[in-house]
Order: C-alpha cells, then structure tokens, then sequence
C-alpha cells in the first residue's frame, strides 16, 4: 500500500501531498491519522519554516471516506462510535493546523468538497488553480456540513459560508478568491510553481519572528480590541528583543542585507 502523505523538504520547505487519488484524497480513518502523523512531527522540526499541503491525482480532497462511513454502520451501535470518533479526530487534525507553529499553504485543484473544503479553511493561506471548485455539500445527501461550517465561517463571510452550506452548491475559484477563501487564483500548469514561490518568500524571513506572528495572529482574532492590541504588544516587545531582530534593524538603516544566525 502506497503511503498515503508524501513529504518532500526543500529549502526549509516541507510539502505534504495527500496520496490517495484512487478515492479523490478522501480524509479516511487512516489519511487523517496519516496526516496527523506529519503535522505533529513538523510542529516539533525547527528546521521546517513553511508546510505547503497538496495533493496528487485530479482533486484536492473529496471530504470523508463515504463508503468506510457507511460500512461503520453495520456496529452494533449503528455506528454511533465511530462516527464520533471520526470527527473528533478530524477536528483535532484540522485543529492543528492553525496551532503549528509554521505557516501552512493549501495547494489547491480539483475538487475540495466538505471535510476537503474545510482543510483548505483551516490552512493560514491557499493557492487555487483555476478550474478548482470548493463546496460543502453533505446537505445534497442528508448530512448537513456542520463540523466543516466551523472552519469555514472564520474564512469567509457568514452569510456566503450559510449559503453554501445550506444549498450545496459549488463556488469556483475566482468566488473563492473573492470571499477570502484562498489567496491567488493560478493557471493549473504553474500551481505548484506558485505555492512553492509564496512559501520560499515566507520561509526566506526571520523564522522566529514568523512563529511569533502566527500565534499573535490567530490568538487574537479570538479577543475583543483592547485585549487583541495587548496580546499584539506582548509580541511585538518580545520579538524586538530578539538578537536577529537588532542585526535585521541594523542592517536596514545600515543598507546591507542581515546577518541572521
């Protein structure tokens, strides 16, 4: 059996390909232990500065694994159990993403309906190509797209993620650019190209100063103005202490390029 995430590290670079393509990259049982696996080892790596997740075949990631969902069901609880259990565990992955400590970059074709919809909400940013759809959909078939509504009203504007929901209907990616849900839209030839040059930008900067941010960035957004500009200041101060960020000041009124350690 193939492995199901392929991890290629470049140049502090760390890109995830989900490697399920036979099934669209469905998130089953063992694609989100799988993936999990790798995210957990990456927030402990300091030599990764940026994660970019992809995926091989012709779709991003299809969501749940609908047939291993149904043959839960044959459990003497109907599958009470396992459903739970799967999407705690989900949750707990795309949970994840946000907490890591580097930036994560959705690279994103195809398809990326539901729970696969709900990976690119959870990453800090995605690259789309042109012709990808995004949907969150479980209401076409009874199963309202409750736990990837939580990811997705923090992406984009509440009333456009309800209409989604609620309808089932696709957005493309110039739509999904507009509500914020990825960052560029690129023509599917030079997709990886961009994903790639958006991470080689971030992880050419200062990488604590990037770690730093990221924190500030999401613990924030949870607080009210005051407290969010006092969680903000406790940031800034520590980051200016740091010894790099004296040599990156320096080296900017001094007109040289930085010498970090």
């Amino acid at each position: 059996m193939p492995d199901l995430i392929l991890r290629q590290d470049k140049d502090h670079i760390a890109r995830l390909v989900l490697n399920s393509p036979t099934n669209y990259n469905a998130l089953s049982v063992e694609m989100i232990e799988a993936l999990t696996a790798q995210l957990d080892s990456i927030a402990r790596d300091d030599g990764v500065r940026v994660v970019v997740l992809a995926a091989s075949g012709k779709a991003f990631c299809a969501g749940h694994d609908l047939r291993q969902m149904q043959a839960a069901r044959d459990g003497g609880d109907g599958g009470g159990a396992a459903f739970a259990d799967l999407f705690n565990s989900c949750a707990r992955m795309m949970q994840m993403i946000p907490a890591l400590p580097q930036p994560v970059i959705a690279e994103v074709q195809g398809i990326a309906t539901a729970a696969g919809c709900q990976l690119v909400a959870s990453c800090d940013m995605a690259v789309a190509a042109e012709g990808a759809r995004f949907g969150v959909n479980g209401v076409n078939i009874g199963l309202f797209c409750s736990t990837p509504m939580v990811a997705l009203t923090r992406a984009i504007p509440p009333k456009a993620a309800f209409e989604m929901l609620v309808t089932g209907e696709f957005i493309d990616a110039a739509r999904a650019h507009q509500l914020g849900l990825v960052n560029r839209v690129v023509a599917p030839e030079v997709l990886t190209e961009a994903a790639m040059q958006m991470a080689a930008a971030i992880a050419a900067k200062l990488p604590q100063a990037i770690r730093l941010g990221k924190r500030a960035f999401h613990d924030q957004l949870r607080l009210g103005l005051a407290e969010a500009y006092a969680t903000a200041g406790t940031t800034m101060c520590q980051n200016i202490l740091l010894p790099d960020t004296a040599e990156g000041m320096a080296a900017f009124l001094e007109k040289r390029r930085p010498s970090w350690s």
